[in-house]
């Protein structure tokens, strides 16, 4: 942390500067410049827009550009030979391999290349609770909620660094404006210290949340019980994982005084506490009427089969709006605004729009490979399905409709797949519902085979990768055809399914596969149009035992998750908490040999990035300059 003695006087004189634009402008007020915190705090209006300003930083962590769940997965994968810079690609590129500890990356400590200044929101945190006495004209309930609000801030903010650098500096109180160099220069803590002050915030801030929000005109947005208890679920799941319970990569991790600073002992307790705080939001959620959304969209639907309707309702249900998704537990302010990266070109009109609305973001070939058959199980398990040919091509017919365009020639690992597959990607030969179009007769259908072809290769700055795009985080209303018109939507932080998921994997580790574990899962796998695990891997598996142990079972919710969530910048962190990204990010990340116009030749393999990736990479470095100013600190391990 750099010269924090001026920060202390800076924060008092001015608030944090926001960028962006936000839907919901009361989230993102930020004061002007004042004289004083007594001006600030002076009565309850001012107080409120200094409270927004400590929502402010945590508007802006649903970037997903910036957001390392997102970028760091390899789901969804970025060139880096572009003429054209549309934002800080540096996420994208530490799959490369391009993080140091000399110019580090998505700097979340500092608030550099693409990292925002989490301290100074801590601190703009601890300033509301320091002063909220002050307003007054300030009512007893407020001011019960808005302490409450910022102690769940101030939690977030801590979890987010944990997992991200480990060990944290705890910024329970801030230091006074006349602090010695010495006084400031805080030490790390364990993390187990670390987690067990994030939950403590949460259990304090919870009773004092509104169950629900009551005036979504003003205050959608804003932290409720159930979203305090779903963070919880997901911190304590977090906390019991590989990476933080008992990590023996890091056994000889001490500070300079000889600390311990992770714990070198498995603690199977943490599951156990994982589970029930799982369950509890569980419980919290479904009582203020949360449940899976499930009902097919009508807004620009015209003339739709069943099995078209069910896609388009696994595509909605995260992009349908907030207010109106049952399933919904948590978003942010912003919209996704990255939808012109995400949707191919499918008229001659929206070609000419390729330089603004380029379609670059490329799901590899694994992510892909990663949805099930339509049996409900891994495309090398499924006995029935042609793992060894699935490169060779084959013709849409009646069969495949309304999935696969009838007459085109595409992979045949296009055929027989999972509806979430056909929800979530778009690919060469696969119908891309809407766009302006109401019926399934005159849907869209992706052309993707060569330079000539409407989605294919335009200029190095309009090139898919891969020839996959990321359909899941397009609306179904948006448009691009002679101008990019963009139904806009709020991309998940936390939804129900996930939280099914979550429980179902905290509950496998706490006692192994039983009926419960099996009935979480399977409602989420029922709205997918599948059997449940366990007839699905019985009848279709060529290890139909995998459901039945702890170890089977473990892996079957993994991969679940990463279908479920897949885009949703949940898997970069699943796949770190798992210590699996690792292995992830071992093989090359390849995609189809685009530039080729016939399927024959097109349906090739190639390796487009060779991912580098190692033990060191699962805790993010602190810059060199941050060691320097605070000699307390300790670098990470192999760093």
């Amino acid at each position: 942390m750099k010269n924090l003695r001026s920060y202390y006087k800076i924060v008092m004189l001015a608030a944090l500067v926001t960028v962006g634009q936000s839907c919901k402008k009361y989230l993102d007020i930020t004061p002007d410049n004042v004289a004083t915190i007594d001006y600030t705090f002076r009565n309850r209006n001012e107080a409120e827009d200094y409270l927004f300003t400590c929502y402010s930083t945590m508007q802006h962590l649903n970037d997903v550009v910036n957001n390392p769940g997102f970028v760091y997965s390899s789901e969804i994968v970025y060139p880096n030979t572009l003429n054209d810079h549309y934002f800080n690609e540096a996420g994208f590129n530490l799959i490369r391999g391009l993080q140091s500890n000399s110019n580090v990356s998505l700097n979340y400590w500092d608030g550099a290349n693409g990292g925002l200044a989490i301290f100074q929101a801590l601190r703009r945190c601890n300033i509301m609770l320091e002063n909220i006495d002050k307003p007054i004209d300030l009512s007893a309930s407020e001011k019960k909620r808005w302490i409450a609000e910022t102690k769940f801030l101030k939690a977030y903010y801590h979890y987010y660094l944990i997992r991200m650098y480990g060990p944290m500096l705890l910024i329970k109180e801030n230091f006074p404006i006349n602090a010695s160099a010495e006084e400031v220069k805080r030490k790390r803590s364990s993390v187990d210290e670390g987690f067990e002050y994030v939950v403590s915030l949460l259990d304090e801030a919870i009773p004092d949340l509104p169950p629900v929000i009551d005036n979504q005109a003003t205050e959608f947005g804003r932290i409720t019980k159930f979203i305090a208890l779903s963070v919880k679920a997901e911190i304590l799941t977090t906390a019991a994982s590989p990476l933080f319970n008992g990590n023996p990569d890091y056994a000889g991790f001490k500070d300079h005084d000889g600390k311990n600073l992770f714990s070198t002992t498995y603690d199977a307790g943490k599951w156990q506490k994982a589970a029930d705080a799982c369950k509890a939001a569980i419980t919290e959620c479904e009582a203020q009427g949360l449940k899976l959304y499930t009902t097919p969209p009508t807004v620009g639907v015209g003339n739709v089969s069943d099995k078209l309707k069910k896609v388009l309702t696994l595509q909605n249900d995260i992009t349908e709006k907030w207010e109106q998704n049952p399933e919904l537990i948590w978003a942010m302010n912003y919209g996704f605004t990255y939808q012109n990266f995400t949707i191919p070109r499918m008229t001659s009109a929206a070609v000419g729009l390729a330089s603004t609305n380029p379609g670059t973001f490329a799901v590899p070939i694994q992510t892909a490979d990663l949805f099930y058959t339509d049996k409900g199980v891994p495309i090398n398990e499924d006995k029935t399905w042609d793992y060894t040919n699935r490169n060779s091509t084959q013709t849409g017919d009646d069969s495949s409709a309304p999935l696969i365009m009838s007459g085109y020639e595409t992979a045949k690992a296009h055929f027989n797949r999972e509806l979430r597959f056909y929800a979530d990607i778009g690919f060469d030969g696969g119908i891309w519902f809407g766009n302006g179009k109401r019926d399934e007769s005159t849907a869209y259908y992706v052309q993707a085979r060569g330079p000539y072809a409407l989605a294919g290769p335009k200029s190095i700055s309009a090139t898919n990768i891969t020839g996959y795009w990321p359909k899941k985080l397009a609306n179904y209303l948006s448009v691009y055809d002679n101008i990019f018109t963009t139904e806009n939507y709020h991309l998940p932080v936390m939804r129900l399914s996930g939280l099914y998921l979550l429980y179902a994997e905290a509950l496998n580790e706490v006692q192994g596969p039983t009926a419960e574990v099996y009935s979480y899962i399977d409602r989420v796998r029922a709205r997918a149009g599948l059997d449940g695990v366990q007839a699905s891997w019985s009848n279709y598996s060529k290890n139909p035992s995998k459901p039945g142990s702890k170890d089977g079972l473990r892996a079957i919710i993994h991969q679940e998750r990463r279908i479920e969530l897949c885009f949703e910048a949940q898997s970069g962190w699943d796949l770190r908490r798992w210590k699996e990204l690792q292995d992830v990010l071992s093989k090359p990340i390849q995609g189809w040999n685009i530039y080729e116009g016939t399927a024959v030749n097109y349906y090739r393999p190639q390796t487009i990035i060779q991912p580098v990736f190692g033990i060191k990479d699962y805790l993010w470095p602190i810059s060199t300059n941050d060691l320097i100013v605070n000699n307390n600190l300790t670098q990470n391990p192999y760093w």
